[in-house]
């Protein structure tokens, strides 16, 4: 566990340092890398059971996504599938180890959040508005069963997954501003370190 979680974190590192100042060559390089090291980590969860599958198969579909985003011609509608996919596989994953409750602050908020967000970008999606829109709406309901599931059965490792959704959805919260409306000095930066914690901590909750 040790080396592989040295291993994932120097690698989000090189990532994260290149899309602030570094090569093309190396977010190429280390994008893919450090989600196959996930994958990795995730494999030798002491805990892993059939539940678990939906974990790398959310991970699998993250880094199918991830390559047809640095494509030279980005396929984003598909690229956007790929991500919506892992999402909806995360939740199934929470879903799967909770029992019908509700804790309503929560999704009041993650709908006040998704609202906001929406009506910021919605001008600027063009044809991927209905996409983008499904997409944020399958980030929100993934945070809700995850957050759900910390409150349900407040863990180590149901902390762990909802703290890795709510970085997931702040990183798309980032990547979408600055994508569709303002772009600024660390948006890549900050909205791939959130990504690759949020995964890493989805993982985690496997070892806790």
């Amino acid at each position: 566990m040790l080396w592989s979680f040295i291993a994932v974190c120097f690698s989000a590192w090189l990532y994260v340092d290149a899309s602030y100042r570094g090569p093309a060559w190396q977010r190429w390089v280390f994008k893919p890398v450090t989600l196959l090291l996930l994958l990795l980590l995730a494999w030798q969860a002491p805990m892993f059971n059939a539940v678990s599958y939906l974990v790398l198969a959310g991970l699998c579909a993250t880094l199918v996504g991830d390559a047809l985003t640095l494509l030279p011609r980005q396929q984003m509608l598909y690229a956007i599938g790929a991500f919506f996919l892992a999402h909806l596989l995360y939740t199934i994953y929470f879903a799967s180890q909770m029992t019908l409750s509700f804790f309503w602050p929560l999704p009041l908020v993650l709908l006040a959040i998704g609202v906001l967000l929406i009506a910021t970008v919605w001008t600027r999606l063009e044809e991927l508005r209905w996409p983008i829109c499904t997409f944020i709406a399958m980030t929100l309901v993934m945070v809700w069963l995850a957050g759900e599931l910390w409150f349900f059965r407040p863990t180590s490792p149901a902390l762990s997954a909802f703290v890795g959704a709510a970085l997931l959805l702040l990183s798309n919260i980032v990547w979408l501003g600055s994508h569709y409306r303002r772009r600024f000095r660390a948006d890549s930066a900050i909205s791939s370190a959130c990504y690759f914690a949020g995964h890493f901590l989805i993982v985690r909750s496997l070892y806790l």
